[in-house]
């Protein structure tokens, strides 16, 4: 048997980032990834070989926001092992159906002109809009960047500027239950709230849908704040996609000599006297923890299909049934269109400028569409009758991801993942079928080629994913990216659930991180960080709580004479 101080199962760019962490503080460690790739829903891979030699295409993730809310990059100087973020400007692109378009830029300002083009009103309350919601991003961030339960964490994350804006969100009575409101509202209640035009609030809505959930949903309003990321701290790609992310935190690990194994499906942990000491992956090989076995991937899986369920109810007898039934994940997922383009989309019905290509380009003619985008796939129905999108040309930006003067096209389109009345049939009985799944492409593409009329002739080779094979490829369980769903009541000291929201599990040494625990999925490294300080604080409580706190006081005081916003 081969042991370390910490097994990491799956090197996602969470798992990752806490090897990183526990390696710089002297851990030896070990990811074992079940794919011969590593990276999870974070790679960038040429998928298209034969017919597409040479296009590099994200098979998941694309635009990072929530990382720039952090301190990953930073802390641990990714840039010295080859990051290169590239600044997306500007940030979105929404044509219309009646010729007018929302074309958001990373500056308020611009962004607001362009709104007054169409209507003076709604530019005018969009600054305001902004300027709320910034606020209070820059005020919750702190909880973000600190494991849920850790009060040392969360206040030694403030300092003067986001005290400021903390104050302005909830500094009396009225702000603090209008927030509150806010927060048990809908997005679309919001944005009617604040906006006339639909061309507008349909962009909006479709960005707060990135959730996972209809604008409607009530309890959701928070998903109001994700066009204002956009323009603070700002929306960036990794200049050869997603996956430099990886290959830069590869890079970091391995310097400190951290080990990274693929194709190593773990199947068990192993459990002694109630604690975690080791994995068996499949084929029999066993790998010893000394310290800790850290879970990259969700709860669910960990405990229901890698943990003997005696070793479960013995540690909580009610463990079991609460991940079983209490954990929702709704039924909505992705299916995933790559495209080689032999030349750049251009919207020829919407006065089209090559700056449309730079960041996301959202198909959503109205709220009401974008509604029918997720309600459908929750009741098992695919809405493909006249699909919404998100999609990006990340060559447009980044010219490495394709040959010279030909281009990438990234499609997502929300899907159910068991399609209703097909159950038992196709890849793992959802009703995915090659057939079905080509079938819903050729109708989003249709749909694109509205907006774009010249993408059908530009395309060189496509590739299409289906929810169900991109459930198989992630592992994830009903193909969720975000391994549970992203609602408020599976929030922050929710997730996944109240006894395993701090990272640590019932079971002594076994930890969880990932997209499955706070503050949920996204590119962020936020999980694995988080997790990397609660095991520290395990293992040497004493220790690493007089750092902590030490740490606190020296950043709280440090935020009184410098304003970091």
């Amino acid at each position: 048997m081969q042991r370390y101080d910490v097994v990491i199962i799956g090197a996602g760019h969470n798992g990752l980032v806490c090897a990183a962490y526990l390696l710089k503080a002297g851990y030896s460690v070990v990811l074992l990834e079940k794919r011969s790739v590593p990276g999870g829903a974070a790679t960038t891979e040429e998928c298209i070989p034969k017919e597409a030699p040479g296009f590099k295409f994200n098979l998941c993730a694309i635009d990072h926001e929530f990382i720039h809310l952090g301190l990953v990059v930073q802390e641990l100087e990714l840039e010295k092992y080859g990051l290169v973020y590239l600044e997306c400007d500007p940030v979105v692109f929404c044509p219309h159906p009646d010729g007018r378009y929302f074309l958001g830029h990373k500056s308020v300002e611009k962004t607001c002109a362009e709104i007054a083009r169409f209507n003076e009103r709604d530019a005018k309350k969009y600054a305001e809009y902004t300027d709320y919601w910034l606020k209070a991003i820059n005020a919750m961030a702190p909880m973000f960047n600190a494991p849920p339960k850790s009060i040392i964490d969360i206040a030694g994350n403030f300092n003067l500027g986001k005290l400021k804006d903390l104050i302005t969100v909830v500094g009396s009575p009225a702000k603090t239950f209008d927030f509150v409101r806010n927060m048990l509202s809908s997005a679309e209640d919001i944005l009617s709230e604040w906006f006339d035009e639909e061309f507008l609030k349909a962009p909006l809505a479709r960005l707060a849908g990135e959730l996972g959930v209809p604008p409607s949903q009530k309890n959701l309003g928070i998903g109001s704040m994700m066009m204002a990321m956009r323009h603070h701290p700002g929306m960036t790609r990794p200049r050869g996609g997603t996956g430099a992310l990886v290959q830069t935190l590869l890079n970091l690990v391995k310097s400190k000599g951290g080990v990274v194994l693929t194709d190593q499906q773990v199947e068990k942990v192993l459990i002694d006297d109630g604690k975690a000491v080791g994995v068996r992956v499949a084929g029999g090989e066993e790998y010893g923890a000394n310290y800790g076995v850290i879970s990259n991937i969700d709860a669910q899986r960990l405990f229901m299909q890698m943990v003997d369920k005696s070793a479960v109810d013995a540690v909580d007898s009610d463990l079991w049934e609460r991940l079983e039934r209490r954990i929702v994940n709704n039924n909505e997922t992705i299916l995933k269109i790559d495209v080689a383009l032999d030349e750049p989309l251009r919207f020829e019905h919407h006065e089209h400028r090559d700056e449309f290509l730079i960041g996301s380009i959202l198909i959503a003619d109205s709220v009401a569409h974008v509604e029918q985008a997720h309600s459908l796939c929750i009741m098992g129905e695919i809405p493909d009758s006249n699909p919404s999108m998100y999609v990006v040309m990340p060559s447009a930006l980044d010219p490495t991801l394709a040959p010279e003067g030909k281009h990438t096209l990234w499609i997502e389109f929300f899907a159910p993942y068991q399609i209703k009345g097909a159950e038992g049939t196709g890849l793992k009985g959802t009703g995915w079928t090659d057939e079905l799944k080509n079938k819903v492409a050729d109708r989003v593409i249709d749909k694109l080629a509205e907006y774009a009329p010249n993408l059908k002739r530009s395309i060189i080779a496509r590739r299409v994913e289906s929810p169900a094979e991109l459930g198989e490829r992630l592992g994830a369980y009903k193909g969720n990216y975000y391994h549970i769903d992203m609602t408020m009541e599976q929030m922050v000291f929710f997730r996944p659930l109240p006894e395993l929201a701090n990272y640590k599990t019932p079971i002594e040494n076994l930890f969880l991180t990932g997209a499955g625990t706070h503050p949920g999925g996204s590119i962020s490294g936020m999980p694995g960080r988080n997790c990397a300080r609660v095991f520290l604080q395990t293992q040497r409580p004493m220790m690493q709580t007089l750092k902590d706190a030490r740490d606190s006081i020296v950043s709280s005081v440090g935020g009184v004479f410098k304003v970091n916003l």
